[in-house]
């Protein structure tokens, strides 16, 4: 199989037909773009759990962001985290130090405490691997609390009869909404090349934009514009990660089995990340875009000008639509949405 996140072929065969067991407290489970599990016991209360995994090398801003905004998309806080780090045989333990410092100062940052976890030397492994479990509960919103309140309320006088959630999914976007985007696209995959590429880069660039470039890891964090959304009554959030922008924008809508229109002109890209991108011969339509929300928005302008009062700069890029075509246009040349391609990432990593 190819490297990285398996296709969605893949994904549904040998993945999502295994699983058949149910439990009446797990209000959203398993799926297509779905990367929150959340739970609403009988006592009426709620919470959320997701989890990530950097398998390449322990980089532990990235498995800690992606954890917490995968929360933040199910409108929920994250609160605390497990770690396991699995190291090679040949790892001393001021590895392990380094690593621990750099996931405490990432999850306060985030807001979050470690509570536990595992950690283990195996000659099975290369190099240092990490995988977190995240726990989130809900924000402070009265348009959430209510959300929740109803669901919960339903759960608990038995008419669950559409998978509601007290939090929020990546299903639920609905023809004619506006498709938001915040921030801009390949943060996370512009940053990593241009640290792994900086003396190449700086043969050609000026160092500011290779240094800019290289810090994008301040912008990874969607847990601001997550709130934002909250507070505007948004339903429907995915943050863009693995895969790029396209890959995020084919989930969003498989999820909520619509179809979409997207100008590309309008998706907002950094100037360094074109630079980079085109040194290292990627794109970055499909290239590691944490730090990038998509939301389903009735009023897609008045959304962007509250994101804007919060200083968070994000764009109008396209529409749901009520078919199930997946359209791109960029000036007269139109186009159908793949299914997502494997990240670029991975491409300059062989």
């Amino acid at each position: 199989m190819r490297l990285g996140k398996i296709s969605d072929s893949v994904l549904k065969r040998s993945v999502l037909k295994q699983i058949k067991a149910k439990r009446q407290e797990v209000i959203n489970g398993a799926g297509i773009g779905e990367d929150c599990a959340i739970f609403a016991p009988s006592d009426g209360s709620a919470s959320a759990v997701s989890q990530a995994a950097v398998l390449e090398e322990a980089d532990m801003v990235r498995v800690l962001v992606k954890c917490a905004n995968n929360l933040a998309t199910a409108g929920v806080c994250p609160a605390a985290v497990l770690l396991t780090l699995l190291l090679p045989a040949e790892a001393e333990e001021q590895l392990l130090k380094r690593l621990m410092a750099a996931a405490e100062n990432t999850c306060n940052m985030l807001g979050m405490q470690i509570a536990g976890g595992h950690t283990a030397v195996s000659r099975h492994v290369d190099c240092p691997m990490a995988c977190v479990t995240a726990y989130g509960v809900p924000m402070h919103s009265a348009d959430l609390l209510a959300a929740q309140d109803a669901a919960v309320e339903a759960l608990t006088k038995g008419k669950r009869t559409g998978g509601e959630s007290p939090m929020f999914t990546t299903r639920g976007a609905k023809p004619g909404q506006d498709i938001v985007l915040t921030k801009w696209i390949a943060l996370e995959g512009t940053a990593i090349l241009a640290r792994r590429c900086r003396q190449q880069l700086l043969e050609r660039y000026p160092a500011h934009l290779v240094e800019e470039a290289a810090g994008f890891d301040r912008y990874l964090s969607i847990i601001p514009e997550a709130a934002v959304a909250v507070k505007s009554g948004i339903r429907v959030m995915h943050d863009a990660s693995e895969g790029g922008i396209l890959a995020a924008l084919w989930e969003l809508a498989e999820s909520s089995g619509v179809g979409l229109t997207i100008d590309l002109r309008k998706i907002p890209i950094r100037q360094e990340t074109v630079e980079v991108c085109e040194f290292c011969g990627v794109n970055p339509y499909i290239l590691a875009s944490s730090g990038c929300l998509a939301l389903a928005a009735d009023h897609g302008e008045e959304l962007v000008g509250q994101l804007s009062r919060e200083h968070i700069p994000a764009a109008v890029i396209g529409r749901i639509t009520d078919s199930h075509d997946r359209l791109i246009y960029n000036e007269d040349e139109k186009r159908y949405l793949d299914k997502p391609a494997q990240d670029e990432i991975y491409k300059y990593i062989e």
